[in-house]
């Protein structure tokens, strides 16, 4: 049996479907498997439930299940021939209107587009790796945005407003479809992506509670106006997911250290527990061994006294899915146990 303290969470996917894989991830010490929302169909996420508790009973173990709502996530449609070049100064225009994308239009997938922005706000595409500055909109249909650097424009790549109060509700009809399957499989988690103010706890936890269901509620961390909320939201939420993807993206990256730290000490202050997710060990995904950096990030996200560390397309799609989990677990190890020798505590044993 693996003895840490500190849960390793595995996002699941393609690479680790299997029976036989997911048992080998069980035995190096996974405690909760993440099932994304975003990706699949409810045939194959139960398909998964079901292989999570036969292997929980033959090996006598009690690995959680994560649902992952994926929330009212943006994105732009589909541009002609999958991609086109754009470059600094270009004008574009954003529109509601679905139409197939090309350097001078683009599909917006938000209805409410228009309606939410103002002409100075940035638009970020595909985690900020094109950037755009809107000089008008018409309030209804259609935005014009400066192009702010040369890049790569795809097919349906991921839109964050930084600047924009996003009138979108947090669970969109896909999540409802979502929802409902999980309560029907007595999911143990749910994750609310996108979280702004605790009414959106409170309006996913009215609903567990109609259904008689006791599923937990991990609210996700990603916009800038969840850390403005951020006291209220702990206090309504069952844990916290420190996401650092979109939140890296929607604040200035340097901000992201200090507010992870900020968040897992005000959990620790409110006895709410704290999942540090996103690019932990992402090298990973193609490499049989992390970078320096990496270790670093997963040993001190554990200094900060983090719950769990979580894994995505590392273990989701990744080539090395049991050596990642075996990786973080020596991690783990290792800085445990200069915690405790710093402490003066003796060794305890954990058990997965």
């Amino acid at each position: 049996m693996i003895e840490k303290k500190t849960k390793i969470v595995a996002t699941l996917g393609p690479a680790t479907c299997k029976k036989e894989t997911l048992k080998k991830m069980f035995l190096a010490g996974v405690n909760v498997c993440r099932i994304n929302f975003s990706h699949g169909d409810h045939k194959q996420h139960l398909e998964l439930i079901n292989l999570i508790r036969e292997i929980n009973k033959e090996l006598e173990l009690h690995v959680a299940i994560l649902g992952d709502l994926q929330g009212p996530k943006l994105r732009i449609g589909n541009i002609e021939n999958e991609t086109v070049e754009l470059n600094k100064g270009d004008e574009i225009i954003f529109t509601t209107e679905k139409i197939i994308g090309n350097k001078k239009r683009v599909f917006m997938t938000y209805k409410n587009f228009p309606n939410d922005v103002e002409p100075g706000e940035l638009i970020l595409v595909d985690d900020g790796k094109l950037q755009f500055e809107i000089i008008s909109t018409d309030g209804e249909k259609e935005v014009v945005a400066k192009v702010k650097n040369d890049g790569m424009l795809s097919s349906k790549k991921g839109v964050n407003l930084p600047n924009t109060k996003v009138s979108l509700p947090s669970l969109t009809q896909k999540d409802y479809g979502d929802l409902n399957f999980a309560l029907d499989h007595d999911i143990d988690w749910l994750g609310l992506s996108f979280v702004r103010s605790p009414r959106d706890i409170i309006e996913l936890k009215s609903i567990i509670s109609t259904r008689n269901k006791h599923t937990l509620v991990i609210a996700k961390i990603e916009k800038p106006e969840a850390i403005t909320n951020l006291e209220e939201i702990i206090r309504f939420s069952d844990g916290i997911m420190i996401a650092r993807g979109d939140l890296g993206v929607e604040i200035p990256m340097q901000d992201v250290p200090l507010i992870q730290k900020r968040i897992i000490r005000m959990c620790m202050e409110m006895g709410k527990p704290t999942i540090v997710a996103t690019q932990m060990m992402e090298s990973m995904i193609d490499s049989p061994s992390p970078t320096r950096a990496e270790v670093n990030d997963v040993a001190n996200a554990v200094l900060d006294n983090a719950d769990a560390v979580m894994l995505s397309g590392e273990t989701s799609v990744g080539k090395y899915p049991i050596e990642v989990i075996q990786a973080m677990v020596k991690i783990i190890g290792s800085v445990e146990k200069y915690e405790r020798k710093r402490n003066k505590q003796p060794d305890v044993h954990y058990q997965n």
